[in-house]
């Protein structure tokens, strides 16, 4: 059964972040908040952690869509090819915040992201995700945890999300009550922004 860790977004242990960022070295699995939806991630360098996260979600990992969480921009010319001025202006203008944006992959993705084009780039304004990937030291892979309610598309209480995800991920990090907004997607990767899904966050600043 996974360890459920109670973090404070404006104070994250630091003690808690490392013993996380340890288990994400060692290829666990987490549940953790971010600023819409909580996210089942990964280190994003580990097949294995990988393969598991495609195993639960159902989907074979060369074809799974999944975004890369940063810490801030700074990581984005690790797999991100060169972006444009009008681009960068977007990014810094709407990061950290609750948007996607796709962008053209580079040659450094790791392995098991080698064969796409493009990328899903994250910087949630959450301090905990952003204090783990810090502690990590690259990218943790995002997905969204779905929930079956039909009204209910995603679960907020982290008690719950414990009950339902403990027995298939190493860690739940409880960081209060979650969003059931996901994120606005937006692909650049040609250049002008095109929203590929509208979720939380403001769409004028387009």
């Amino acid at each position: 059964m996974a360890e459920l860790i109670k973090l404070f977004e404006e104070n994250p242990n630091p003690r808690q972040v490392e013993k996380i960022g340890d288990v994400l070295r060692k290829g666990g699995l987490i549940i953790y908040p971010t600023d819409t939806v909580y996210g089942l991630g990964c280190d994003i360098t580990n097949s294995r952690a990988l393969q598991r996260i495609a195993r639960i979600k159902g989907v074979k990992l060369e074809k799974a869509n999944w975004s890369f969480v940063c810490a801030d921009l700074s990581n984005l010319s690790d797999f991100v090819r060169q972006i444009d001025t009008s681009t960068f202006k977007i990014l810094k203008r709407s990061l950290p915040g609750p948007y996607t944006f796709i962008l053209p992959g580079n040659n450094n993705l790791p392995k098991d992201f080698k064969k796409k084009k493009t990328v899903g780039i994250r910087v949630p304004d959450n301090e905990i995700v952003r204090a783990l990937v810090r502690e990590l030291g690259h990218p943790i892979v995002s997905t969204s945890i779905y929930d079956e309610d039909d009204i209910l598309e995603y679960t907020t209480d982290p008690e719950l999300i414990y009950e339902k995800w403990g027995e298939l991920v190493d860690v739940v990090i409880d960081g209060g009550y979650g969003g059931n907004i996901a994120s606005t997607v937006v692909d650049l990767s040609s250049g002008y922004p095109e929203i590929v899904r509208e979720g939380k966050g403001d769409l004028d600043i387009f």
